[in-house]
């Protein structure tokens, strides 16, 4: 399925089902990374997580070492990154203003269904005291009933971490300012830990990208990661009404509510979750 940042994945169809198989590319570590030390890694967070009951057992299938390092094997999620699953939403545009009536009721709904089980997703694992660290919107697929799953466990932080690689972040454009400023105020081999506020601003940016096609944070695409993580610390975002497809103020309130520069005003994953079912 894919073969990037030192790293590959395929898809494994068995007499019992399909399950996603990753495993580390030797000789092509991404950035100083250790990516078979990452799939190790995830395999025990998988572990400890079915533990405190925030993921299913099933989903992990198994994990070993082979002659070039680590693999480990998830139950397979039929489902669309979350990019793909907006697309139909940005392609209602119907001028540069964002101005034009939009997407349907059915349409509406069915965002505000993906923002809650992906919030609802999140909140179990925050009640077990974890953080996904890495909320992007590769790592969250939607399912063709529109439900959001989250995949890819490998940086999540828990209660009482034993020896693990340093949290250096993620996707820089969904990383949160609080965790932009520990990255640039901390040596490279520091562990910076994430907490739930984390995860729900990388929620909100995530969903301000898919449904605008904009980055919640303005930067040059040439810009370094200092740069990048310089302007995300600094707090401020691109105003959502100038970028907006259409009028969406229930799904708009949301995605501000998210991206609030201090975490405490963030509100937590779980009542996010309610607010949207409601």
């Amino acid at each position: 399925m894919s073969d990037r940042r030192g790293s590959r994945a395929w898809r494994v169809q068995g007499a019992a089902g399909s399950v996603a198989l990753k495993a580390n590319r030797p000789g092509d570590e991404t950035a100083g990374r250790d990516k078979a030390a990452e799939v190790a890694q995830e395999d025990v967070h998988l572990v400890r997580l079915a533990e405190a009951g925030a993921l299913d057992p099933a989903y992990r299938v198994g994990a070993g070492a082979w002659d070039g390092g680590r693999w480990l094997a998830v139950r397979w999620v039929d489902g669309t990154p979350v990019w793909h699953a907006f697309a139909p939403a940005r392609a209602r545009r119907s001028d540069g203003e964002g101005d034009g009536e939009g997407a349907s009721e059915g349409e509406r709904r069915r965002l505000l269904g993906i923002a809650r089980t992906w919030a609802g997703g999140l909140a179990r694992l925050h009640a077990a005291g974890w953080a996904h660290a890495d909320v992007q919107p590769t790592n969250t697929l939607v399912t063709p009933d529109g439900h959001a799953v989250l995949i890819d466990y490998a940086l999540a932080c828990g209660p009482g971490d034993g020896p693990r690689l340093p949290y250096r972040g993620a996707l820089t454009h969904t990383t949160a300012p609080e965790v932009a400023d520990a990255l640039l105020a901390t040596p490279a081999d520091a562990h910076v830990p994430v907490g739930p506020a984390a995860d729900v601003w990388g929620l909100g940016a995530s969903l301000f990208w898919c449904w605008t096609g904009h980055r919640p944070v303005a930067y040059e695409d040439g810009a370094g990661r200092g740069e990048k993580l310089g302007a995300i610390a600094a707090g401020g975002t691109v105003r959502l009404p100038d970028v907006r497809p259409w009028p969406f103020p229930e799904f708009e309130d949301v995605v501000t509510a998210c991206l609030a520069p201090v975490p405490g005003d963030r509100p937590t994953a779980a009542a996010l979750a309610d607010r949207l079912a409601r």
